[in-house]
């Protein structure tokens, strides 16, 4: 049975046992999914702009190493440099879209399933790293501190996040078992882009439609539209991925 959530106020992650579980599911169903595209199928778009399942794969494996440099620098890694500039949620969206560009540019050329196994060895490798040093601080946003924990929360829903898109490639749907750990783990972790403002009338409490925890989370992210808004999830552009794989080729 799933949880509901009723708080606004963002629960420490002071346990890591769910958010390791939330964590490890995210990355078995992004392997199951995967397990499912073809050679046609991987160049179906995803709800990313412009981003097909294949290019979505390669970002997966530099997002998942990401992690790793991340938690070795913190909390002086150029993520935290970042975050410590407290600038408004899209132009940190617009910054971190042109790393993420210029990292899948610079990937080896494998396919797409190798990427994905690469990438579920180094998730999984990240989660093993983590509850040694679960209560340190990793980055800062403004006011709030996001200790390790917080991030790995970050990390959890980004792979379920990502499962979703892998699913919406495949005209399937996704939902997390525990869709209300997936939004705690998302509100620890992402200070800089809040649920109570990405759909009006949220509080985190039970309203018709936003009584979904998932639903929160995708609204969140953008994949999802506020009423009266576009849903926009930030990424990169074919024509820029394009052009920095032509400048690394020569």
């Amino acid at each position: 049975m799933e949880r509901t959530h009723s708080s606004d106020v963002p629960a420490p992650l002071s346990e890591p046992v769910p958010v390791l579980a939330a964590y490890y599911e995210g990355v078995t169903a992004i392997c199951q999914l995967a397990d499912r595209f073809d050679v046609a199928t991987w160049q179906a778009q995803t709800p990313c702009p412009e981003w097909r399942a294949a290019d979505l794969a390669g970002h997966l494996r530099c997002i998942a190493d990401d992690f790793h440099e991340y938690l070795d620098e913190a909390p002086v890694s150029r993520y935290a440099r970042l975050m410590a500039t407290g600038a408004p949620p899209d132009t940190l969206d617009r910054k971190l879209a042109r790393q993420n560009a210029a990292e899948l540019a610079a990937l080896a050329d494998a396919p797409p399933a190798d990427h994905v196994v690469a990438f579920a060895e180094s998730a999984r490798a990240y989660a093993s790293r983590l509850t040694a040093v679960w209560d340190l601080p990793h980055h800062q946003y403004r006011d709030t501190v996001v200790t390790v924990a917080g991030m790995a929360g970050a990390a959890c829903a980004e792979w379920h996040l990502h499962a979703w898109d892998l699913a919406k490639a495949l005209g399937l749907a996704y939902r997390p078992a525990d869709p209300a750990a997936v939004l705690d783990c998302w509100r620890s972790g992402m200070p800089h882009r809040p649920v109570s403002s990405a759909r009006t009338g949220w509080r985190g409490g039970l309203t018709p439609r936003g009584s979904d925890p998932w639903h929160a989370v995708l609204t969140a992210s953008g994949r999802l539209a506020p009423a009266g808004r576009a849903a926009r999830v930030p990424g990169l552009t074919r024509t820029r991925l394009a052009r920095l794989r032509r400048a690394r080729r020569g």
